[in-house]
């Protein structure tokens, strides 16, 4: 018998088990990663959510404080229309000596126009939405370009009769904002949509269609008339119903501040 053959014949047979087990252990390791859990990413995208232009810059604010503006007499005597009260005020309500007829098709540019060339500061506040059921127009404030989301101390409201015209308007105003924390780094857009996401509130089949940074109130201190701001991520969402959503997140904590559905009668600004 040549041991030297049989030898030879053992090492060639366990180096083919050998290659055998480490193909197949291959094989399994593939099908594994294959069978991972899908990210959140690859979810979204399954669901045939859309979200082209999705800001990927990285941000970094602070938290902000802001006051209640008083608008003196001097200021109120700027105003050419009508003033229900000419006394200092935290809100003025203003009716119109000739009323501004709302053109959507033109994007509002009568009304735009007259807020930044008749309303006091005007050019601090940009149009958000025209709800066609309360028949008012809004606009939000800004600051360093960025809104103020749904407050209601830094907003004007257009009041809308039945003939399609601008009647009146009520006006408030922050000032004195400060920041009041160290500059820090802000949740990324992505990872705040994908926080609205895994809360349900991206439903199958819509599209965001508007993606921008601002402020929402997280204290609103109305002893001291003070607010504290807080940086926000605010997401235009167009569902398949064609209703639209205003989804905002804490760009600090990614914490959901306020989902509020709008009616598809209600024109947003994109």
């Amino acid at each position: 018998m040549d041991w030297n053959k049989i030898k030879t014949i053992f090492i060639i047979a366990f180096l083919i088990l050998d290659l055998f087990l480490l193909s197949q252990l291959m094989t399994k390791t593939r099908q594994f990663e294959e069978k991972k859990d899908p990210t959140t990413e690859e979810n979204i995208k399954s669901d045939g959510i859309k979200y082209d232009g999705i800001p990927k810059d990285i941000v970094s604010d602070h938290y902000m404080s802001a006051n209640t503006k008083i608008f003196t007499k001097e200021e109120l005597a700027k105003i050419e229309d009508k003033i229900e009260d000419s006394e200092e005020l935290a809100a003025i309500h203003v009716t119109l000596k000739t009323p501004i007829v709302v053109n959507e098709k033109q994007d509002f540019f009568e009304l735009n126009d007259f807020v930044h060339s008749h309303v006091l500061y005007g050019e601090d506040y940009d149009f958000w939405s025209y709800d066609k059921e309360e028949n008012t127009i809004t606009y939000y404030q800004k600051y360093d370009d960025k809104l103020l989301f749904m407050n209601r101390s830094a907003h004007l409201v257009f009041h809308v009769n039945e003939n399609g015209e601008a009647i009146s308007y009520e006006q408030t105003m922050l000032d004195a904002f400060d920041p009041i924390s160290e500059q820090e780094e802000l949740y990324p857009a992505m990872r705040a949509l994908e926080a609205l996401y895994l809360k349900g509130y991206l439903k199958p089949g819509s599209e965001v269609v508007k993606t921008k940074i601002g402020y929402h109130t997280l204290v609103n201190m109305e002893a001291i008339a003070t607010q504290v701001l807080t940086p926000t991520w605010h997401f235009l969402v167009k569902n398949k119903d064609n209703t639209t959503e205003d989804l905002l997140v804490n760009a600090f904590e990614g914490q959901i501040i306020q989902a509020q559905q709008q009616a598809n009668e209600k024109t947003k600004m994109e």
